[in-house]
């Protein structure tokens, strides 16, 4: 619910295609953007009225947010999560990938717990992940994670350099792996990875698929598990952001989602 009466305030970590569809979709919600990190103060005219321009951490506890919410890069996670955290605000995490580095995610949830603050990684571009991380309580004795996109979502990444991405004529993989090792050589493309597999059973038993299709018009994620529970089997075909080909539309909606879980009277 709200705040002592007041709408939920936000810091924005990140001004890119995921906040900004992020910031349209809360438009008349109980939920107030008042900073948006960036890293130059030149002109923007598409931020929320009343938002500041902020660009560095120190300037994160003079907003007096209640909510600091990341969707930069998985640098900007260790960057920013330390202060908000410190300073009492919840933080949710889209660069997942930064978790890749285990101490990180132990540091920040040290620092939660000292200051009374919630850690909270979001679903991104993913669904299944309530029920994968539900069935870890039993047991889960396998994860693979299939993330299937079109050749040019995979440019300017380390695929160019194992696969043919502009004379590919069939579905080819060019990466298989565990998550850890997914996360840290894919931080942007392959970051759901890691949300996989801190959901299930670890970075580094979660095994991992990069698929480059020529006949893909989605991005799409194909994750089996089976255990104790019994077997879970989640295929999603995702529209790329306009803005971003590289970033699935679901990743600005489950972000929203859990936003709004935060200031709404029923959650599912």
């Amino acid at each position: 619910m709200t705040t002592q009466g007041r709408p939920l305030r936000i810091a924005c970590i990140g001004w890119g295609a995921i906040s900004r569809s992020a910031a349209q979709l809360l438009e008349g919600t109980p939920v107030e953007i008042v900073a948006v990190a960036v890293r130059s103060k030149r002109t923007r005219d598409d931020l929320p009225a009343g938002a500041t321009i902020i660009m560095g951490p120190d300037e994160l506890a003079g907003t007096d947010a209640d909510l600091v919410v990341e969707a930069a890069s998985h640098e900007s996670v260790a960057q920013w999560g330390r202060p908000a955290l410190a300073a009492g605000m919840d933080f949710i995490v889209s660069s997942v990938s930064a978790f890749a580095d285990a101490d990180l995610l132990e540091e920040l949830r040290d620092l939660a717990t000292r200051n009374d603050a919630q850690l909270e990684i979001h679903a991104g571009a993913l669904g299944g992940v309530d029920a994968l991380s539900a069935a870890r309580l039993l047991g889960i004795d396998r994860v693979e994670h299939r993330i299937i996109k079109p050749p040019r979502a995979w440019c300017d990444t380390p695929a160019e350099e194992l696969c043919d991405l502009g004379g590919l004529t069939e579905a080819t993989a060019f990466f298989s792996g565990t998550a850890s090792d997914a996360a840290s050589e894919f931080p942007k493309n392959a970051n759901v990875a890691m949300t996989t597999a801190l959901a299930g059973i670890g970075p580094d038993k979660t095994r991992i698929t990069l698929v480059a299709d020529p006949d893909a018009t989605t991005n799409r994620h194909e994750i089996s598990a089976s255990g104790a529970f019994g077997e879970l089997a989640v295929t999603m075909s995702n529209k790329a952001l306009e803005a971003n080909p590289k970033t699935s539309a679901m990743t600005a909606l489950n972000l929203v989602r859990a936003i709004q879980n935060r200031v709404t009277s029923v959650v599912i």
